[in-house]
């Protein structure tokens, strides 16, 4: 077992105003998934992107929203969502504070998740 805090762990990607951790996954002996923390700034986003995977995301923290090809959609603590592999997609922080959400990614059989944002 392994207890820690988020914030005590460096961000493996940061675009601006975006700070993504690792905060279970490969070193942990979690195998088949890694869990992500999210905190991004007020008025940033993340880029479009697309991924072979799916995901899930659950929002901690915040405002924001996700947009997809056809809509944004609002998100606020206790939000979830499910992103299809190959949806683009991004998320933007739309209030004042911080908006921080948890993402959970499969890892086997996938091309390297821990590169993408």
């Amino acid at each position: 077992m392994r207890i820690s805090h988020y914030r005590d762990m460096a961000p493996d990607t940061e675009v601006p105003g975006v700070a993504l951790r690792t905060v279970v996954g490969e070193n942990d002996g979690a195998l088949p998934f890694a869990m992500r923390v999210f905190e991004v700034k007020p008025g940033a986003s993340t880029p479009f992107h697309s991924h072979p995977w799916e995901h899930a995301v659950y929002v901690l923290s915040g405002k924001g929203e996700v947009e997809g090809p056809q809509s944004a959609t609002p998100l606020e603590p206790g939000s979830v969502a499910f992103i299809p592999s190959q949806e683009r997609h991004h998320f933007t922080n739309m209030g004042e504070r911080p908006f921080c959400f948890v993402c959970v990614i499969p890892t086997q059989g996938k091309d390297n998740p821990k590169c993408d944002v």
